[in-house]
C-alpha cells in the first residue's frame, strides 16, 4: 500500500497546483513538506501520467501542418498562417504580419540581420514591425544589390533602412545592381570600398530573412531591372533551375545550379547562406509552390513562414 499512498499524495499535490492554481510554496506550507519535494512530486505526476498535458491549437492556427513541414523537410520551425483566399496579395499580407510578430518576439540582442530587399513579402513584414524600444539588432545588411529602376529602388533601400531603424540597428546598404551587365562589370563594382564593406558583412550574419522565387521574377524584381533576359532564364531552366533565393538558383532536388550567369549576380551566395545560424524564408502562393518545395531541400532554410494553402500542397507530396 505504500506506493498507493505515495501516488495519492502526488495526485493531491498535482490537483492543488494544476486545478486549484496554488503556488508551490503555498502547497509546501499547507502540506508541511519542502518546496523541493513539491517540485519532485509534480515531476513524478507527469512520469506516472497522473498529469497529462494536452495542447489545444487555437482557431486559425495549424499545428498539424506545421509539424508535417518540420518533419518532411527537417525544419527547426514552421509557421502556417490563416488566409481566406489562395491569392498572392492576401497571402503576402498574412505572411508579412506573422513574420513581423515572430521577429519581434525572437530577435536577440546584438543580432546582425541580412535581408533580401527585393521581396514584396519582406516589405509587408517591415510594414508590420513595431519600433523596438531598446533596440536589439546591431546591423541590418542588404544581401542583394539594391540599385535598380528608381521607381522601385526606393522600396529596396527603404526596406533595409526602415528595418534597421525599427530594430535599433545600423544599416549597411549594398549600393550596386543585383545583376551586373557582365562579369567584368561586376569586378569593377566590387572594387568600390562601400560595396566591399557591405559584402564583407555576409560572413558575420546571425540571421537572414529571404524570399523564395520561381524562375519567372516577381513583379517588384522585374520592375527593378535586376533580372535576366528570357533567353538567359531558359539557360537556367535547361540547367535544371526551378527556383531562386536572391537570384541564386537551385533545382527540384535542392542542388545549387551554377551557370555563367551566376557570376554576374552581386549578392550573397547559397553556400554562404548555409553558414548563417538562422535563415527565415517568407514565401507562399500557387506559382511558387514547386520553388518553395525545392528550396526546403537545399538545407539552407531553418524556418518557413507560409500560408495554409501552400502548406497543404507542400505536405501532400514532398
Amino acid at each position: 500500500m505504500s506506493r498507493t499512498n505515495e501516488l495519492r499524495l502526488i495526485a493531491r499535490v498535482a490537483q492543488m497546483y494544476y486545478v486549484d492554481g496554488q503556488r508551490q510554496a503555498s502547497i509546501a506550507q499547507h502540506l508541511r513538506i519542502s518546496q523541493a519535494t513539491v517540485s519532485r512530486m509534480l515531476k513524478k505526476a507527469q512520469d506516472e501520467e497522473i498529469v497529462r498535458t494536452t495542447v489545444v491549437s487555437p482557431s486559425g492556427t495549424y499545428a498539424e501542418l506545421e509539424a508535417a513541414l518540420r518533419q518532411n523537410y527537417g525544419l527547426s520551425e514552421a509557421i502556417v498562417v490563416e488566409c481566406s483566399e489562395d491569392r498572392d496579395g492576401a497571402i503576402m499580407a498574412r505572411i508579412g504580419e506573422a513574420a513581423a510578430h515572430f521577429l519581434e518576439a525572437t530577435l536577440q540582442t546584438g543580432e546582425i540581420i541580412g535581408v533580401s530587399s527585393w521581396s514584396e513579402t519582406i516589405l509587408k513584414m517591415v510594414d508590420n514591425i513595431h519600433p523596438m524600444k531598446n533596440g536589439k539588432a546591431r546591423y541590418v545588411v542588404q544581401i542583394m544589390g539594391g540599385v535598380g529602376d528608381p521607381t522601385v529602388q526606393t522600396h529596396a533601400t527603404q526596406l533595409t533602412s526602415r528595418l534597421a531603424r525599427l530594430t535599433g540597428a545600423e544599416a549597411h546598404l549594398l549600393n550596386a545592381p543585383g545583376v551586373a551587365q557582365s562579369r567584368e562589370a561586376k569586378l569593377v563594382l566590387l572594387s568600390d570600398p562601400y560595396v566591399r564593406e557591405t559584402m564583407d558583412m555576409f560572413g558575420k550574419l546571425s540571421l537572414t530573412i529571404v524570399g523564395i522565387g520561381a524562375i519567372e521574377p516577381s513583379t517588384m524584381l522585374a520592375r527593378s531591372g535586376n533580372v535576366f533576359s528570357s533567353r538567359e532564364l531558359e539557360e537556367i531552366k535547361d540547367a535544371g533551375g526551378i527556383g531562386e533565393i536572391s537570384l541564386r538558383f537551385f533545382d527540384a532536388d535542392g542542388a545549387f545550379v551554377k551557370t555563367p550567369l551566376d557570376e554576374r549576380v552581386i549578392g550573397m551566395t547559397l553556400e554562404a547562406q548555409k553558414d548563417v545560424d538562422r535563415v527565415i524564408a517568407l514565401a507562399g502562393g500557387q506559382a511558387k509552390t514547386d520553388a518553395i518545395r525545392a528550396a526546403l531541400k537545399t538545407g539552407i532554410i531553418d524556418l518557413l513562414i507560409t500560408d495554409k494553402f501552400t502548406a497543404e500542397r507542400l505536405t501532400d507530396s514532398k
